[in-house]
């Protein structure tokens, strides 16, 4: 019983062989042919209207992928003297990093840069022995 299973699969996979064939022989015909069964005269009279159905931008236009790059991103923070000052009053306030970040429209980082130019962070190596 297995062995005609083995048999017939071979079978199937030789036919499958042949469909194979006789499609990759019969596409390039196929395909020439789109054009003027939907009417268009020329291959690229054909290929711009599926380009426009598309939503494809002529050459050299950017298209949505080209912008998505750019969109993500924002833009560097001026930190001002009045940016310092409300840090400042922040940390001294108690107020956290991250907190203060949020409250001022900056990122953390920036806010860690403000605490060390204005002598607002302590050292690590203050507190703890060389090692």
């Amino acid at each position: 019983m297995v062995i005609e299973k083995i048999k017939e699969l071979a079978q199937l996979k030789a036919s499958l062989a042949k469909m194979e064939a006789t499609v990759s022989a019969q596409l390039p015909a196929a395909l020439a042919e789109l054009p003027a069964q939907y009417g268009y005269d020329s291959l690229s009279a054909f290929i711009r209207a599926l380009k426009q159905a598309g939503g494809a931008k002529r050459k050299g236009g950017k298209g949505k992928a080209a912008k998505a790059g750019k969109a993500g991103k924002k833009k560097r923070a001026k930190i001002t003297d009045a940016i310092k000052a409300k840090v400042k009053a922040a940390v001294e306030a108690g107020t956290s990093g991250g907190a203060i970040a949020k409250q001022l429209g900056i990122s953390p980082a920036s806010v860690q840069n403000v605490k060390k130019e204005l002598g607002l962070v302590k050292s690590r190596s203050a507190g703890t022995p060389a090692a």
